[in-house]
């Protein structure tokens, strides 16, 4: 189930539990009261309001967490919004995006008073006693046994006004062979298994049974009164919350599963007014180590199993005593599939040790062996081999009219019993019902159903049902398995008549789901007053005798039990009526002790009726009397004969079943045996397997060691070949590159001589031609006059000189750029060796660092050693100084003794008890000094010196006092 939690302002709501499904469907409000304040300091102090939503298990009633969700309170407002989907967080379904939808309001409340709110009183929990039950502790309420009144008072005796019955029954096991280990040894005689628990304090078992893989043992019910009331009895229950239940081979129990008797009693439920209170399945047994090993769960389908039923009611309201337990995943026990009714043995509790509970109690030690089933429909309950469940009613030679439920009891059958004869006019019947198919579905979902039905006039009112569940979808016809059932009673035929036109039976068609409820789907009328005009046909019975049989088939639709009449779906039938004629007369014990229930004895009579006193015989033989004897001597002979045939045939039959048993136990220990050598030898060839993958693995890891030892060796030499080599390099590149410096620097002295040379040139030729062109100025200023041929040929001579001059600067340019380039060139190869050198050197360098910072850490070790011998040095050396101070103390007491020797003998006395109290208080300086060092304990030969002398010198003060 699905359950989801919300905590604000110190309150805690949960909705009510739904179904864990898909898109579950909570439907439910959590509202807190609160005013107009307290809301507003929330909204500044931004209270959170959490929902977490938990998987609750119903049976043991544990909760895991599924995910929580927190909401902002500040977006409530009062005004109605639409809700919003929030996703969970911390989802335990991680494979799934799960979101709750969640409208979140203010409402303001109109009825509220105008004064302050004041609680209500909180209900009390469960455990705790009830308002209405003032001054009674939780210690008082405890189940106290009553030998005379022969049951249990649970509270004081002024609460105990009602009486109730709690019994338990413990009806079917499955898979009980999982709980036996590999490990565990049984006893080499034939074990014996039995189930056991403690019921108020009442020791339980059933009757032992040896076959576990085919458990085979009676249903049992224990019982014990109680004299209570409700309220109490709920608390007691809450107090004792579960009942568990051990599977025990011996004095060891091999599995156990706990029942919960809190939900027996809710509280405010009239329920056990009206009817019983039961809680019923199959539950797992759990081994006992399996908290322990902490095992993966064990799936449904191999769990073991066992079907108990817990019931609760009030002493007078009839339960009925054919168990009709469901398993948790939707099958039901093995009983129910068969359709055969068992009866149920009692077991009434009355103290701890009652000689019922004993395993090898006998059965006639028992309380009454049914209830609510006669002895000889208990002889008559078989199972037809055709998967067709067989039941038969109540005895054959009672009427329905006397077919009441009654009580087997020994002690019933006494001289006294009253004689009732049962009159020859009751005719034996056969009634059979088959349930044939089911078709023409009507729904718009598949219905995996099963069909109910029970007729209490046939002579049982158990239930009988069709078992397995079967899947109907729309247009399609199923069969129902195991729908044949035949009922054997007797009973006038107007009777017959009577009751078939009065009640109709009514089958009911339920839905099983495995994760919710069983459902009533709708219900189906099947008239069986048709049968009676319908076709005798003749045939003979197994005696030769002539009897009668009507069929009569039809198809009725099954209605919807809620709502509107619609038809759900059609039901075909076949039933069948056999009359085998009248019943022989009978006479019934019935005991006046038994109040109203009596125990059946059947003697057959075939006594014709007394003569008439008017007849006169002549002969004795010839009377009708002595014919009459002669006849009952020779049928009891025949019955006798009869009778050893039928011994004969059943202690033959319960041979061929004993042989039969045997070998099917034999072939049960053999595959038992079987299953688990071939364990064995699994779990010794996976021993073997994993002792020479150990051995391959250590020679693996011997080889791999001496492998990793030859890498390091080389890895070690390869390292420290690099790095010389390194080293080498690292020199040869610095010589290069200091030789590569001075060549760059006297080549750029020799350019910057150039330079200078050529500048000065260049200097001199521009001084020059300045010179000429002043001298040309001068010459053209004086030669103006001259021809213009005279003057062209200076002027191409200066244009030569110029351009010789021009090539002498360009040629310069030329070898200034060159030289640039060889600059640029020199300083790149400077910054990529300065660079390498960089990087070698802080590679050094936090090589350095880390043996410094190694280095220091051994340094800080030595220093600590070297402070703790200062330590201790300085210790010594206070010691020493102490001493020396002493001897001078004790030397200036000697001195000043001799002085003042001529004083009275009372300061003599007084001067040796402060000498004794100042060598005291030396003495317990001395060892606080030594302990404050924390280099020496109380156990030191040293400190227990000291404590000696110490407890000396007060032996001495305190014998001196």
């Amino acid at each position: 189930m699905l359950i989801v939690e919300a905590k604000f302002d110190g309150e805690q709501l949960a909705t009510d539990p739904v179904d864990h499904t898909n898109q579950p469907e909570f439907a439910t409000e959590l509202a807190w009261e609160i005013d107009r304040k307290a809301l507003h300091q929330h909204r500044l102090q931004r209270t959170p309001i959490k929902l977490q939503c938990f998987a609750l298990d119903p049976v043991s009633s544990a909760k895991e967490t599924v995910g929580y969700i927190v909401l902002d309170l500040r977006s409530a407002q009062e005004t109605k919004q639409a809700p919003k989907w929030y996703q969970l967080l911390s989802n335990k379904y991680t494979k799934f995006k799960s979101e709750i939808q969640i409208s979140i309001t203010l409402e303001t409340d109109t009825k509220a008073p105008v004064d302050s709110f004041k609680a209500k009183g909180a209900p009390p929990r469960d455990g705790k006693v009830p308002a209405s039950l003032p001054g009674l502790d939780p210690k008082d309420i405890v189940a106290v046994l009553n030998e005379e009144g022969g049951y249990h008072q649970i509270g004081p005796a002024e609460y105990c006004t009602d009486s109730f019955i709690m019994s338990v029954t413990i009806a079917f096991a499955t898979q009980l062979e999982q709980l036996i280990p590999c490990t565990m040894k049984l006893p080499e005689r034939q074990p014996e298994f039995f189930f056991y628990y403690s019921l108020l304090g009442n020791d339980v078992t059933n009757e032992p049974f040896n076959d576990l893989i085919n458990p085979n043992f009676e249903p049992e019910r224990a019982s014990v009164r109680i004299r209570s009331s409700v309220e109490i009895l709920r608390v007691y229950l809450a107090l004792q919350p579960k009942l568990q239940i051990h599977l025990c081979c011996g004095d060891q129990s091999l599995g156990s599963t706990e029942i919960p008797l809190n939900g027996l009693l809710q509280k405010g439920s009239t329920e056990i007014n009206q009817h019983p209170l039961t809680v019923e399945g199959a539950f797992i047994l759990d081994p006992p180590n399996r908290a322990k090993q902490k095992l993966a769960p064990v799936p449904l389908e191999l769990a073991p199993t066992v079907g108990v039923s817990v019931a609760l009611q009030r002493e007078g309201i009839d339960c009925q005593s054919l168990i009709e337990l469901k398993t948790q995943n939707g099958h039901e026990p093995e009983l129910s599939k068969k359709s055969v009714l068992t009866p149920v043995k009692e077991k009434t509790l009355t103290g701890p040790r009652s000689p019922s509970m004993s395993p090898a109690a006998p059965h006639n030690q028992t309380s009454p062996a049914k209830d609510g089933a006669t002895e000889s429909e208990v002889e008559s309950l078989q199972y037809d081999k055709d998967a067709k469940s067989h039941v038969k009613g109540t005895s054959s030679s009672i009427p329905a009219s006397l077919a009441q439920p009654v009580t087997t009891s020994n002690a019933s059958e006494t001289a006294s019993a009253q004689k009732i004869a049962v009159p020859a006019t009751s005719h034996h019947f056969c009634f059979s019902i088959d349930l044939r198919s089911i078709h023409g579905l009507e729904l718009g979902f598949p219905v995996n159903c099963i069909l109910r039905y029970s007729y209490p006039f046939f002579g049982s009112a158990a239930p009988i049902m069709t078992n397995p569940p079967v899947e109907v979808r729309k247009n399609m016809e199923v069969f129902l398995p195991q729908s044949y059932c035949a009922f054997d009673f007797a009973t006038l035929p107007h009777q017959l008549q009577d009751t078939f036109l009065r009640i109709p039976l009514l089958v009911e068609l339920w839905h099983k789901d495995k994760m919710s409820k069983d459902l009533l789907l709708g219900i189906a009328r099947i008239q069986l007053s048709n049968i009676l005009s319908s076709e005798k046909t003749r045939f003979l019975g197994s005696n030769g005798e002539q009897c009668w049989r009507q069929t009569y088939s039809e198809s009725v639709p099954v209605i919807a039990a809620q709502g509107s009449n619609n038809r759900i779906i059609d039901l075909s039938y076949t039933v069948t009526l056999e009359d085998y004629g009248l019943v022989k007369m009978r006479e019934i014990f019935v005991s006046d002790s038994s109040q109203g229930l009596s125990t059946v004895q059947q003697k057959p009579s075939s006594l014709p009726p007394a003569p008439c006193p008017s007849e006169i015989q002549a002969e004795p033989r010839e009377t009708l009397e002595y014919k009459a004897a002669l006849e009952l001597e020779m049928w009891k002979e025949m019955q006798e004969d009869i009778f050893e045939n039928q011994l004969k045939q059943k202690e033959l039959a319960h041979m061929q079943a004993l042989a039969e048993e045997w070998k099917k136990r034999d072939r049960e220990r053999e595959s038992l045996v079987k299953k688990k050598v071939a364990e064995y030898s699994i779990l010794e060839g996976k021993l073997q397997k994993t002792l020479i993958d150990l051995e391959k693995r250590e020679q693996q890891l011997a080889s791999a060691e001496s492998e990793l030892q030859r890498e390091k060796k080389e890895l070690q030499s390869e390292r420290e070949r690099n790095l010389k080599e390194l080293q080498d390099s690292i020199r040869r590149v610095k010589e290069d590159c200091v030789h590569q410096i001075e060549l760059e620097r006297l080549k750029t002295r020799q350019l910057e001589e150039d330079k200078h040379r050529l500048q000065q040139q260049l200097n001199d030729a521009e001084n020059k031609c300045k010179t000429l062109e002043k001298e040309f100025q001068q010459f053209k200023d004086q030669q103006s006059n001259k021809p213009e041929i005279r003057l062209q040929s200076e002027i191409n001579l200066l244009t030569l000189e110029k351009v010789e001059l021009e090539r002498k600067l360009e040629s310069a340019t030329k070898s200034k750029l060159h030289y640039k380039q060889q600059w640029g060139r020199a300083l790149k190869e400077l910054a990529r060796l300065k660079q390498r050198e960089q990087e070698s050197q802080m590679a050094r360098l936090k090589k350095q660092q880390e043996e410094l910072e190694q280095m220091r850490l051994r340094y800080l070790a030595a220093e600590e050693k070297d402070t703790v011998k200062t330590e201790q040095q300085e210790l010594l050396d206070i010691r020493n100084e102490l001493n020396r101070l002493r001897q001078q103390d004790q030397k200036q007491y000697q001195d000043s003794r001799e002085i003042s020797s001529g004083k009275m003998d009372g300061l003599h006395g007084s001067a040796l008890e402060e000498g004794l109290g100042d060598y005291l208080t030396r003495l317990i300086e001395e060892r606080d000094t030594l302990m404050r060092t924390g280099v020496y304990n109380h156990e030191d030969r040293i400190i227990s010196e000291l404590d000696r002398q110490i407890r000396e010198v007060l032996a001495k003060n305190s014998a001196s006092n």
